[in-house]
């Protein structure tokens, strides 16, 4: 089956062109230390996912770029062709001249409804181009103006338009200290909206990966490009084709829903947080030996103590133990409630991999029978340059305490009313701010009770 990416703004499309590169560079590689009717078969089901082939045989990846001006779609489209590996579709792609200057009502009220038709002619295009649609992936930034408010209205229009499509919104969350005043507001917007439509969103922080490109890849000046290349090589670790439990001996058949469903078993609980390990400067590769109890040890604690990489890791934190009918509130502290993990192992001796203690009921909520709330993907197939590799996706509480400090900070400057002239003149009202705040104040106090 095949997924559409739709990128939205700036932020969308920079993140979407390294996404598309990683993949082809992945399938291109010699690495797969697999049988050559694996690696055949793992290309196929990629291409088949991603791209279309073309009769010039270059593939052409399958997506819709949106942006309210024009340089970095131009740039993006420039770049892929130039690559010679994969390109864009020339027609696929949608641009303005004026931005929506940071500001989410502008992209939401204004640019939606007006560009509404010609963007959703575009994914109709691309969707009839798929033999089996398996859903849309959109890619997206929560603080300026396109990617956030013309991303929830773009968001809304796909679920009305494909009511039964799979819908997963990657969405990246700005820095803390970030370089838009209003960003706050475009978030908790942004957010509470695609809560309404979206089946669910896969979150990466900026702070994080801005950490992972410092302390992991020792990378000196930190350019937005090293941080779009950690991100797109960690969706390519969950993306990429793998055998799915139960699933026979081919690769999983539809990507979006084997991750969705076993995930988000509750519409309470949408947020999905990423961690991959390992993640090393190339220089590094040649002197590292990887073993799957190690890197099993050390998802399971990077879960369990909510750590942002393999480095700092607090190895202190333990489960609760079984049988200890304690509330959410007397936790021990730091540790980090489930509701449902998949981990996705790629590279040698996959299959003798004993992942029994991501099965520990102490991890998750009590509502949920450990045996449903936990998944394994795998293939003997390596991803990009290392042997041995894990990811986790995680619906837990990962991003309560960067959500909770967001909603915060936004509350206090909608108490003083700041900045909300900007977003009244294009119709949003302080009704609709706080329809939103309810929102997710709603979605804080569910996580923070598991």
């Amino acid at each position: 089956m095949s997924i559409v990416t739709v990128q939205l703004g700036q932020c969308g499309n920079q993140i979407g062109h390294e996404v598309f590169s990683a993949l082809c560079s992945d399938i291109r590689g010699t690495h797969g230390l697999c049988s050559k009717k694996e690696n055949e078969s793992y290309q196929e089901s990629c291409m088949e996912r991603f791209f279309c082939e073309e009769e010039s045989g270059v593939p052409v990846a399958r997506a819709v770029l949106v942006d309210m001006e024009p340089k970095v779609i131009s740039q993006t489209l420039s770049m892929a062709a130039r690559s010679g590996h994969w390109k864009y579709n020339s027609h696929s792609h949608f641009c303005q001249k004026q931005g929506s200057g940071n500001n989410w009502a502008n992209g939401y009220s204004v640019h939606g409804p007006r560009h509404k038709e010609a963007i959703m002619d575009l994914v109709q295009k691309e969707a009839e181009k798929c033999n089996r649609l398996g859903g849309f992936l959109t890619i997206m930034s929560m603080a300026g103006g396109t990617g956030s408010g013309l991303g929830a209205f773009v968001t809304q229009s796909l679920r009305d338009a494909f009511p039964t499509s799979f819908l997963l919104n990657h969405v990246v969350w700005p820095y803390g200290t970030g370089e838009v005043i209003v960003q706050n507001y475009n978030s908790v917007l942004t957010l509470s909206h695609l809560y309404h439509s979206s089946d669910a969103l896969l979150v990466h922080e900026n702070d994080v990966i801005h950490k992972i490109c410092a302390q992991l890849m020792n990378i000196k000046q930190i350019s937005f490009r090293d941080v779009n290349q950690v991100i797109a090589h960690q969706l390519g670790s969950v993306f990429q084709p793998t055998h799915t439990a139960g699933g026979g001996s081919g690769y999983s058949r539809n990507p979006l829903g084997d991750l969705l469903e076993p995930l988000v078993p509750h519409p309470e609980f949408r947020m999905l947080g990423l961690r991959n390990i390992p993640q090393m400067a190339e220089s590094s590769l040649a002197y590292s030996a990887f073993s799957w109890p190690g890197l099993i040890k050390h998802l399971r604690q990077i879960l369990i103590a909510n750590a942002q990489m393999e480095e700092g890791i607090d190895w202190q934190v333990r489960p609760p133990h079984p049988g200890s009918s304690i509330s959410s509130t007397n936790k021990p502290l730091h540790f980090n409630t489930s509701i449902a993990n998949l981990v996705i192992l790629r590279g040698k001796d996959v299959h003798s991999v004993d992942l029994g203690s991501f099965q520990d009921p102490s991890l998750y909520t009590s509502w949920l029978n450990p045996q449903d709330a936990f998944n394994a993907w795998k293939t003997p197939r390596a991803f990009n340059k290392y042997e041995k590799s894990a990811s986790l996706v995680s619906n837990s509480q990962f991003l309560l305490k960067p959500l909770d400090s967001i909603v915060g900070k936004a509350w206090n400057m909608f108490a003083s009313k700041a900045y909300l002239h900007q977003y009244t003149k294009f119709g949003i009202q302080e009704e609709d701010f706080l329809d939103c705040f309810t929102t997710l104040e709603q979605v804080i106090s569910s996580y923070t009770n598991l």
